[in-house]
């Protein structure tokens, strides 16, 4: 990621900002695999923490249940691309992931209301090949074939479930240059994509559990709401 743009972004709500100080397991694209096609990398499996204050950027993951997990995600307009503002924005998007040792990060988790997503399907910084940026994404086609993995999620700390998900995707995007994106992704990548793209349309993980799954996490999602303010129940 790039140097810090030095204040917190125009896009960004500040008016209520909850960081946890404590360490969870569960965090963003926090996966676990029981099938070899979606398998994660070692890397991507590292216990994911929340690391408060992160060098180079004023960006934290706000926690359930903040506003902005479910308000409306907005276009990125042609504009907005132009001005570089989008690509600060995704480089330090990335310094939140790695330093939360995440697989992925969508805007709404740092406040910014936009439809943009950062992964990395590795979860290593060192494989700066493989971080991908995607700008005003779209699933096109869903495989019909599924699969049910574990999930978590750093906006919801010291939690998770099993998530069922199509194996594959094809996505249209666009790149910070404005150019049109066409991808089939499957497997861990897919679940990633799957992930982070739900979170642009103000759904969360746990709103995909099943009854039990969610009769399980209640509990916690009751501690969560006292712990960083109301609103945002399932």
């Amino acid at each position: 990621m790039s140097q810090s743009i030095g204040t917190v972004s125009p896009f960004v709500n500040t008016a209520t900002q909850f960081v946890s100080k404590k360490p969870t397991i569960a965090t963003t694209s926090s996966l676990q695999s029981s099938s070899s096609s979606s398998s994660p990398p070692p890397s991507a499996m590292e216990e994911e923490v929340d690391p408060g204050h992160i060098e180079g950027t004023d960006l934290r993951v706000l926690k359930y249940p903040h506003p902005s997990l479910r308000a409306e995600n907005v276009e990125v307009t042609e504009e907005e691309l132009q001005s570089g503002e989008i690509g600060k924005i995704a480089k330090e998007m990335f310094l939140v992931m790695y330093a939360t040792k995440g697989v992925g990060l969508a805007a709404p988790q740092v406040g910014i209301n936009k439809r943009l997503m950062v992964y990395n399907q590795s979860g290593d910084k060192k494989k700066w090949l493989e971080e991908v940026i995607m700008v005003n994404p779209k699933i096109v086609e869903y495989s019909e074939g599924v699969d049910v993995e574990r999930e978590g999620c750093l906006s919801f700390p010291g939690m998770n479930g099993e998530v069922q998900r199509s194996k594959w995707i094809k996505v249209e995007a666009m790149s910070l240059k404005g150019k049109k994106i066409k991808k089939k992704f499957n497997g861990w990548e897919a679940r990633i994509f799957q992930h982070e793209y739900d979170h642009l349309d103000g759904i969360v993980y746990p709103d995909r559990l099943t009854e039990q799954g969610k009769e399980e996490v209640k509990g916690r999602l009751e501690e969560l709401i006292q712990e960083f303010g109301p609103g945002g129940v399932l």
